[in-house]
């Protein structure tokens, strides 16, 4: 039985491995990434959200699910989870594999709209796997300030990133939102930071 059970995660990992790059040579753009989050990564995503015992917890551009595996496995109840995905098949396997989350097909950088379900609920964090960098700076900035408008005081944004610098630059953030990133997660593949930012108490709520 355990050799039937590790066969059928090693096949779906490269079902989602093929989907993944399928995905990036048709819309690189769109999708950042050549495979899924390793779970290295996706426990340091699900660390940085924090343990806040109340208020969704937003993921956006969840994929094929490591991050949210990983949120359910740090104790977050499923049915705080609300997973915005683009792709119409990555939110198919979502749904299949965690049939107790919240899973939006629709657009993250389009959050009320695709929010609209849940308006007025309480957001505790955003989980963020979004290629941000394939992005410009302006489009960015309105994704953190959209989140935040959404968040209460204490919330937080959580985003990884392939690279060395803030993917939020930190202009956007300076008097408005803390920046804080881990250590590099060598074992990611390519190797990944996870960033997280605050709202600033002098900005207020």
């Amino acid at each position: 039985m355990r050799g039937q059970a590790l066969e059928k995660t090693r096949r779906r990992g490269l079902a989602d491995n093929v989907h993944f790059l399928r995905n990036m040579i048709a819309a690189p753009r769109v999708t950042g990434a050549v495979a899924p989050s390793g779970r290295a990564l996706a426990r340091a995503m699900a660390q940085a959200a924090g343990s806040a015992p109340r208020g969704l917890i937003v993921e956006l551009g969840p994929g094929t699910g490591p991050v949210t595996h990983a949120l359910i496995e740090r104790g977050i109840a499923p049915e705080r989870i609300v997973s915005i995905e683009y792709d119409g098949g990555f939110a198919t396997k979502l749904r299949a594999r965690f049939p107790s989350i919240n899973v939006v097909r629709g657009d993250a950088y389009d959050l009320a709209g695709s929010l609209a379900n849940h308006k007025g609920a309480p957001i505790a964090a955003f989980v963020s796997s979004l290629p941000l960098l394939n992005e410009t700076p302006a489009r960015r900035e309105k994704l953190v300030n959209d989140a935040f408008a959404l968040m209460g005081g204490d919330g937080v944004f959580v985003q990884f990133t392939y690279g060395f610098l803030s993917p939020i630059p930190l202009e956007c953030c300076s008097g408005r939102y803390s920046a804080r990133h881990g250590r590099a997660i060598w074992l990611n593949i390519p190797p990944a930071r996870v960033w997280t930012y605050r709202r600033e108490p002098a900005h207020g709520c």
